[in-house]
């Protein structure tokens, strides 16, 4: 299931790698067929895009967040606003989407998973209305386009890192629910700090996912609360010095628990989605780095695409090869990490691309 060349990591004066990009490409598109005029450009279209969230909201400093922000930014540079509707449960999913479509939305973005059936269910009774879904690729039709991303490649590097700055040499992550959106990153997370322990004859211990066996913690729900909380204390009771909580708000409660422990318990954490210091810099001092996934910026692009007359629903995939994933840069860490760690975390990278390093997980997007 899971599986990772071995090639060697080395110090040195390499050049320190600048914060990846929240950027990325999609799968390039088919050749033209020889009746085509290859002057002709696609015919723009009349667009009103929305986007309808998961029961995180759109203030969730996560996955919701940077979707809507691509929305934004799409409708503002077409001159259009974008319509937001906001979900509490998973019951609002469907009564949300028909919200939508009755204010005459005609590219419809939903965020998560958890969206599936109900986008499913919108778009087959809509064919003439496009929806793309972001962190799904199991609908097939020709109105939908996954927006995904292998994040389990940009969570081996925090994986690693994580195992390099750990003082105690026990490392902890959870989720909030178990689908693969969440399980990817703590797939990566786990062989990264695997494959330190390889290299440098180590034996970091991760607790709360077991990749194998596809087992682990979680609190039940992307919402910040006491589950949350308590996963947290009992890592850090455990011993472990570094978190990662993967779940959106969750990482909130995480914080209240590492506040908790005092300023001189060392424990920091890696965000998910975005860089977190950006999207909650008060809480600047306990981010060691993020795992970064480009949803704003792909998610602006597919909207655009659609209104330029070139919608597709070919999954849109984000890489570390396209920048689509990343890790942050080390921020107020940066002279507490190894010397050689930015280093060694660029030689991975390129051996991830280049296939030296084969990251694999359960929820890789194909």
């Amino acid at each position: 299931m899971r599986k990772f060349t071995r090639t060697a990591v080395r110090g040195g004066a390499l050049a320190i790698g600048a914060a990846l990009l929240l950027v990325g490409c999609a799968a390039a598109p088919e050749a033209p067929s020889e009746s085509a005029d290859p002057g002709a450009e696609a015919p723009a279209v009349d667009i009103q895009p929305c986007i309808v969230s998961d029961s995180g909201g759109f203030d969730d400093r996560s996955f919701n967040q940077l979707g809507a922000e691509g929305v934004r930014a799409a409708a503002e540079g077409l001159g259009v606003e974008a319509i937001e509707v906001e979900s509490q449960s998973e019951s609002d999913f469907a009564p949300n989407l028909t919200s939508v479509i009755d204010q005459g939305c005609n590219m419809v973005v939903t965020v998560g998973f958890l969206l599936a059936e109900a986008t499913s269910a919108a778009a087959e009774a809509n064919p003439d209305i496009n929806f793309a879904i972001i962190d799904d690729n199991s609908i097939d039709l020709p109105n939908v386009q996954p927006i995904v991303f292998d994040t389990a490649q940009a969570a081996f590097l925090a994986g690693y890192a994580a195992a390099s700055y750990s003082e105690t040499g026990i490392i902890a992550t959870w989720g909030g629910i178990q689908i693969p959106p969440v399980t990817i990153f703590m797939d990566g997370f786990v062989e990264g700090a695997e494959y330190y322990n390889e290299q440098n004859d180590a034996d970091v211990q991760i607790l709360g996912w077991n990749a194998e066996t596809q087992q682990g913690s979680f609190t039940g729900s992307f919402e910040a609360g006491v589950e949350a909380k308590s996963i947290a204390e009992t890592f850090i009771g455990q011993n472990a010095d570094v978190l990662m909580p993967v779940g959106g708000p969750i990482f909130l409660s995480a914080v209240e628990a590492i506040r908790d422990a005092g300023e001189d318990s060392g424990i920091t954490m890696v965000g998910v989605d975005a860089d977190l210091v950006e999207t909650s810099p008060e809480n600047a001092d306990i981010f060691l780095t993020s795992v970064l996934k480009g949803m704003a910026q792909g998610t602006q692009t597919v909207v655009e695409q659609a209104a330029a007359g070139e919608f597709s629903n070919e999954p849109y995939i984000g890489t570390l090869e396209n920048d689509g994933v990343g890790i942050a840069p080390f921020h107020e860490f940066e002279d507490a990490v190894d010397s050689e760690l930015q280093a060694q975390l660029d030689e991975i990278r390129a051996a991830i691309i280049a296939g030296e390093i084969e990251v694999t997980s359960p929820a890789s997007p194909q």
